[in-house]
């Protein structure tokens, strides 16, 4: 009893000291977004209230979801396929899959936008009057610059691997697949309507995990001069100091939220039929 008592004290402990270190600065960050303890200055709402009406605000969180949006389609799109056909029919090429999706934690974000940089550089030079010319333009336009798209897939790809290949490990894959194609249904309905359902947890955690990292990351964006949330966020830091801070609680805790959200989505379950 005394060890389980000691365990106990142990375990709340180390909670303690967990949620300390994550709530104490995100109560300070908004603490001094309300102007709390700053001398000769009342607590004030309007760094919360005004963010909405912000210049840039709008056009900045919509480039950031649609971005995200796309990236979670595209990095789903990639990499569902090919590891359903790798465990399927080319188990040889696990390995080399793995290896080339767990590549870009090996690259720093700022040799990747280097990379990205000298290849935007060098295209109108050498292809110049042709589609590939007409296609690099189209991927920088500022409305949509497809470009992010293609560095934040990579940048999401370890993580995607992960998560989407531990759920695929915990379905019997093979049999479900086998069982589909048994009653005559083509592939795109086996994996839509077979494969998928399956994997909601996979899909719903790899699809938070790129929104987390597409709202979060500035690197890649501010090298390349554009401003989606993140960058528009440290570019009104110099002026509107509270209001940054103020939006970066705001994106915190909806990320939060989201989390739980996706937490309860991917543990749900249909209720058992009673016999």
């Amino acid at each position: 009893m005394a060890c389980l008592s000691k365990l106990r004290y142990g375990r709340a402990f180390v909670l303690l000291l967990t949620g300390a270190y994550f709530l104490v600065p995100i109560a300070c960050a908004f603490a001094f977004s309300i102007g709390a303890g700053a001398p000769g200055q009342s607590i004030d709402f309007g760094a919360y209230s005004g963010i909405l009406g912000a210049s840039g605000f709008t056009d900045s969180l919509t480039l950031t979801l649609t971005l995200a949006a796309a990236t979670i389609v595209l990095v789903l799109g990639l990499l569902v396929p090919a590891l359903v056909t790798v465990r399927l029919a080319a188990p040889r090429l696990r390995t080399l899959v793995e290896i080339v999706c767990m590549l870009p934690l090996v690259v720093p974000a700022v040799a990747l936008v280097a990379g990205i940089s000298a290849v935007l550089r060098w295209g109108p030079d050498h292809f110049a009057g042709t589609p590939v010319f007409q296609a690099l333009v189209a991927i920088q336009d500022q409305n949509f610059p497809f470009v992010l798209v293609l560095a934040y897939t990579l940048m999401a790809l370890p993580l995607a691997y992960r998560t989407l290949d531990a759920g695929i490990a915990a379905i019997d894959l093979r049999m479900l697949v086998e069982a589909a194609r048994a009653c005559r249904a083509p592939w795109p309905r086996t994996l839509l309507q077979v494969v998928l359902p399956n994997l909601r947890g996979a899909l719903l955690n790899t699809a938070f995990l790129t929104l987390a990292l597409v709202l979060g990351e500035y690197t890649v964006a501010a090298i390349l001069g554009y401003q989606p949330l993140a960058v528009w966020i440290l570019a009104i830091s110099g002026s509107q100091a509270q209001m940054s801070v103020a939006v970066s609680v705001m994106g915190l805790l909806v990320t939060w939220v989201l989390l739980l959200i996706v937490a309860t989505a991917g543990r749900a379950r249909h209720p058992k039929e009673t016999s």
